[in-house]
């Protein structure tokens, strides 16, 4: 059964309702349907995979070009794509496919989280989209001594109305934001800012920075970031550092654990009692126990997985694997893959509807 907000809802002060309902939510499932899974490829289009037979059974062509960032509404009537380069967002009917309007956010745009009937979605002016360099290189140490010379451009998350088709405010945060997290009383959104090795903590309502975590002790790049089920605490990846940092429910770092080779995308599962990540160079999914951290288990993957979800009913995990061109199935019961779909095309990031748990995306 599929669930429609009534009219009239607003983001605030519905916005912290919803999160709070979200953190309790039991696995939604649409009547006779395992769902559908869709796919951002970087070189091409939208794949939609039937979480039935695990196969891609359409394309939709609606997206401009080379979508990355990618939501879905509460309601699943839209999905929002973050093309990198038209520095935009594309507004999809999600049964469709068909593109409904476009929306100007800036150079770069990465990263998009859906909330009711709003986008948050990172944008970069300042990166060239390239990968970083390697810490300690000397392109590495020319580009930090630009970043001190030169008066960088800073990024931004773009706050869309997606009815109305428009920016209604930008957030400031850091060099390179990347990651978006929101807080569990539904007032502060956290981001990652890869070029200051910091996460900020932003007034979602004014955009006012409230607090600076400085992660550059545990190493460069913050990419990922999740709030844990219960709203206790939250964790980051730091690419560069090839750690993991834990925050209470105050953003205080109180402990870095080792990963695998370049973290990025990250998840709790709907309990909360594992922790996955992915390490793109390391080409593996890790498992821990989110109470201990304590690795469960390392999963072979392939090349540079990024993003990940669960199904709606929670037995199975798909990774977006954009250097091996696949989509990787992985039994969550088991932690052993199960299955590879060919995707040629780049693939960035996945997300299903119904809503489930994964790297981009939380059901409300």
């Amino acid at each position: 059964m599929k669930f429609h907000c009534p009219r009239g809802v607003t983001l605030l002060p519905a916005f912290a309702i919803s999160l709070v309902v979200g953190l309790q939510a039991a696995p939604a499932q649409a009547a006779g349907e395992a769902g559908l899974a869709y796919v951002s490829n970087q070189n091409g289009e939208l794949s939609v995979i039937d979480l039935a037979t695990m196969e891609v059974t359409k394309e939709f062509s609606s997206p401009g070009k080379e979508p990355r960032g990618l939501g879905v509404t509460a309601d699943g009537k839209l999905l929002v794509t973050a093309n990198r380069a038209d520095g935009n967002i594309s507004v999809i009917d999600r049964e469709t496919g068909k593109l409904l309007s476009t929306v100007v956010i800036g150079k770069n745009p990465e990263f998009v989280r859906t909330r009711g009937h709003m986008a948050f979605v990172s944008f970069e002016p300042a990166s060239d989209g390239k990968p970083p360099p390697k810490p300690g290189s000397p392109e590495a140490m020319a580009a930090e001594k630009a970043k001190d010379d030169d008066d960088e451009s800073p990024a931004y998350v773009a706050v869309v109305d997606l009815k109305a088709g428009k920016v209604l405010r930008r957030i400031r945060g850091g060099l390179e934001t990347e990651g978006i997290e929101f807080s569990a009383d539904g007032k502060h959104i956290l981001v990652t800012n890869e070029e200051d090795d910091n996460i900020t903590v932003h007034n979602i309502a004014t955009g006012k920075k409230v607090k600076t975590v400085d992660v550059k002790p545990y190493g460069d790049r913050p990419r990922g970031i999740k709030r844990a089920p219960d709203g206790k605490s939250y964790v980051a990846t730091i690419e560069h550092g090839n750690t993991l940092v834990v925050m209470d429910d105050k953003y205080k770092v109180v402990k870095s654990v080792p990963t695998g080779d370049t973290p990025y995308g990250l998840a709790f599962d709907r309990s909360g009692e594992r922790l996955f990540v992915a390490n793109a160079k390391s080409k593996t999914l890790q498992v821990y126990n989110a109470k201990t951290y304590e690795t469960i288990k390392t999963i072979p993957t392939g090349e540079r997985c990024w993003h990940f979800t669960f199904t709606p009913d929670d037995k199975q995990i798909l990774i977006a694997c954009g250097r091996s061109h696949e989509v990787v199935v992985i039994d969550a019961t088991t932690l052993e893959p199960t299955k590879r779909i060919a995707d040629k095309k780049l693939p960035w990031g996945i997300v299903t509807y119904p809503k489930s748990v994964g790297s981009l995306d939380w059901p409300e």
